[in-house]
């Protein structure tokens, strides 16, 4: 199964790659698999995660306008 870094996955998504880490940070999205490379986390992302990714944007993400209001989230 073909996986993608941090980077290219956000490329993908059309998203920043630092944005893309946080939101892991939080537990809002999760990659498949952790590799552990020269003593950090190295993240690879399957095509299933990117899919998961892609949702969680178009709930919660808009670009150039800031995080959407928690009314705006719950109502959807």
């Amino acid at each position: 199964m073909k996986t993608f870094s941090t980077k290219q996955a956000a490329r993908q998504v059309g998203i920043h790659w630092v944005t893309l880490l946080r939101w892991q940070a939080d537990g809002k999205v999760s990659a498949s698999e952790q590799l552990g490379m020269n003593g950090g986390k190295h993240w690879r992302w399957t095509a299933k995660d990117i899919v998961k990714i892609r949702e969680y944007k178009k709930r919660h993400y808009r670009e150039g306008q800031g995080r959407r209001s928690k009314s705006a989230v719950k109502t959807k």
